[in-house]
């Protein structure tokens, strides 16, 4: 009888699922995964198969997938032909918070529900959406148990200098520091380095996240030692719509000066900046590089240069770089963004190969670079899948 583990990404408008079938040695096996976008609109239910192959494209009236509840109850009838001669062993969730207490995956339980839905006040955008998935999922299928995996647990081994903000301390007693996110697809990247090239394993490393949303880790022995992300994901980097580091006394001047309130704030820091407000064309790292509009180009000017100095921030915290490594869906698939990070990083010893770059090789910097460069595609769903596997306990006979 195959056993199987869903896994649930859930968004303020959509849910991203995938459905793993284990074997008798415990490895995973991704039977499909899909989407339902537009969540309380006009749904979209798109499902992939093996080889990544479509097997369902189709628009729903709003009625269908009018609320989270809806959008995951379409997701358990989809999935039911497939697991109904097996058996579903748990559901593994990405949420995104784990606050200070949460350094690992975790069983929820009633008293864990309730300390995370302690923590939307420190994500508001994203842990409300997550918690609603697991409640949907309890009401539907009550006895299943449901595994948390946080984006913020991979960071709690930085060290406490690190977590730091210089604010006074009561603020940080009750949450206020650096937390760092995009902690699943670093922590699957630092257990697959190892397998591109043994050294990695114990080096200094730096890995760029580079996406809609972006973000760097450094990493020693394989641990997290600091991050651009810190008490949200709006810090660090230039991404597709979110600013990025910015000075505090411009949210001062755009407060005093623009009667801007909170809610004005959240829309422009995480909706209309980065990439989109500085280009006023589009949030999509292609659009841009194929735009010859003057703010397109200062777009991508930006965003490399960005990148290119917290590269050397990180490489000040881990004492030097031995490795740089790609990952994310700009960091994997645009061979033009690669290169201008990776010339930015000369200086550090990285001696940059543009034929490897081009044929979308594993290493892109020379055999004889000091600092070496790679391209490695994450996966945080069967990160979820592992963690989420080691959490439920089962017999393999039944």
């Amino acid at each position: 009888m195959n056993k199987y583990l869903l896994i649930i990404n859930a968004g303020s408008s959509s849910i991203k699922f995938a459905l793993y079938r284990t074997t008798a040695s415990h490895s995973l096996i991704a039977d499909m995964a899909g989407q339902v976008e537009n969540i309380g609109g006009q749904p979209h239910f798109t499902v992939n198969g093996l080889d990544d192959i479509q097997i369902l494209d189709r628009l729903l009236s709003a009625s269908e997938a009018r609320d989270h509840s809806g959008a995951i109850n379409l997701i358990l009838n989809w999935l039911s032909p497939s697991i109904q001669n097996g058996t579903l062993l748990a559901v593994g969730h990405r949420v995104v918070h784990g606050g200070q207490h949460y350094s690992a995956p975790v069983l929820i339980s009633p008293s864990v529900l309730a300390e995370l839905e302690a923590l939307v006040p420190l994500a508001p955008l994203h842990q409300p959406h997550n918690l609603s998935a697991i409640s949907a999922l309890l009401k539907s299928m009550p006895t299943t148990p449901q595994v948390a995996c946080f984006d913020t647990a991979f960071h709690r081994t930085q060290p406490a200098v690190a977590q730091c903000i210089a604010i006074p301390r009561r603020f940080a007693d009750e949450g206020v520091r650096h937390y760092g996110f995009h902690g699943l697809s670093y922590e699957y990247i630092a257990s697959v380095l190892p397998k591109v090239e043994p050294a990695l394993a114990s080096a200094r490393i730096i890995i760029a996240h580079l996406g809609s949303g972006a973000s760097l880790c450094a990493l020693h022995n394989g641990f997290s030692v600091a991050t651009t992300m810190g008490f949200s994901p709006l810090d660090g980097l230039v991404m597709g719509t979110r600013c990025g580091n910015i000075d505090p006394g411009v949210l001062l001047y755009l407060m005093d000066r623009h009667n801007m309130n909170s809610s004005a704030l959240e829309q422009l820091l995480y909706y209309q900046s980065g990439l989109l407000g500085v280009s006023g064309i589009s949030n999509d790292m292609r659009t841009l590089l194929a735009s010859d509009a003057p703010h397109a180009i200062e777009a991508v000017e930006l965003f490399v240069y960005r990148a290119g100095r917290e590269i050397g921030s990180l490489a000040a915290a881990l004492g030097g770089l031995d490795a740089l490594v790609f990952t994310g869906g700009i960091g994997e698939h645009s061979a033009a963004i690669r290169e201008q990070v990776c010339r930015q990083a000369s200086w550090l010893g990285l001696d940059f190969d543009d034929s490897a770059n081009e044929a979308a090789s594993t290493r892109i910097s020379t055999l004889n670079s000091q600092v070496s460069a790679w391209v490695v595609p994450t996966d945080e769903n069967l990160m979820i899948a592992q963690h989420t596997l080691r959490q439920v306990t089962f017999d393999w006979d039944n």
